[in-house]
């Protein structure tokens, strides 16, 4: 088990209740919103080097791979990438595609017969309407094939600097369990999340709580026992307590596996992913 993963299991080990899920009692909105930002606090010691997990080098880069992410892993988008990118560049490239070329070549991250349409309309409107660049605001993403509200601002906050909030599963699930929505629409949940936290945490806020999610707060089997802020969440219990048990469910460099990233940050504590695998690289379903 890595540093991290060792820091945040102690720092659980002196925080979690003992015993069966906790019981939640009534919590006032100035309650929530104050637990709400110590959970973020706690999240920004546990993962200092949180970032998005898609492999790009420019603004083009990025959203064709988060266009690329819906349905399937990160991992498999970043193993699919370089091959893409050497062949199709930039967008005027990419609008000039043959589209079976395109599809054969993004075929291992799924769907790919109307994601490789999307990327062509995508780049066609970039090379048409933006002269060839990423333009750099949420209304002008928002108009391009297979780019949602998501997509848009993932761009913005990692390709421009521009503040967003990212509500994938992960975020969506992670803000559910913590009770700090009930909102089940994205848009909602965007709009609920933002009144909660200064604009300028945003973007941040979006990665540590993806990174906890791929991590330890599992969709299906969360572990509680080896979670940092068990003190904090009104949802422990839902998984794995025993702190032995919990520790085997950890994922990514939290576990001792690869990341997700072919090209991870220099300050990344875990190992690069490797280019092709032939099974989970991250010591479990991925996620």
């Amino acid at each position: 088990m890595g540093e991290q993963a060792s820091r945040a299991t102690k720092k659980s080990a002196k925080s979690a209740p003992k015993g069966a899920k906790r019981s939640v009692k009534a919590e006032s909105r100035l309650a929530m919103v104050r637990r709400a930002r110590r959970i973020n606090r706690e999240l920004a010691e546990v993962y200092p080097y949180a970032h998005p997990e898609l492999d790009f080098r420019n603004p083009f880069e990025l959203l064709v791979a988060t266009v690329l992410s819906a349905q399937t892993t990160d991992l498999r988008v970043n193993q699919t990438t370089p091959a893409l990118f050497a062949k199709y560049p930039t967008p005027e490239d990419m609008a000039a595609a043959v589209p079976e070329e395109l599809e054969e070549i993004i075929r291992p991250t799924g769907f790919f017969r109307a994601k490789a349409k999307s990327l062509i309309g995508l780049s066609v409107a970039l090379r048409d309407a933006f002269g060839g660049e990423v333009p750099g605001r949420l209304e002008d993403l928002v108009t391009l094939p297979g780019v949602g509200r998501k997509t848009a601002n993932v761009v913005l906050g990692n390709a421009f600097g521009v503040p967003g909030l990212t509500v994938d599963t992960h975020f969506g699930r992670l803000v559910r369990r913590w009770k700090w929505t009930e909102q089940e629409d994205p848009e909602k949940v965007e709009a609920e999340i933002a009144a909660i936290f200064p604009k300028s945490e945003w973007t941040m806020l979006s990665h540590r709580v993806i990174f906890h999610g791929r991590r330890i707060c599992h969709a299906r089997k969360p572990a509680c026992g080896a979670c940092p802020i068990a003190a904090l969440c009104p949802a422990y219990g839902e998984g794995e307590t025993d702190p032995e048990k919990a520790r085997k469910l950890l994922k990514y460099e939290m576990g001792g596996y690869p990341g997700q990233r072919l090209a991870p940050p220099p300050d990344y504590p875990g190992r690069p992913a490797p280019p092709l695998v032939t099974g989970p690289a991250n010591g479990g379903s991925a996620e």
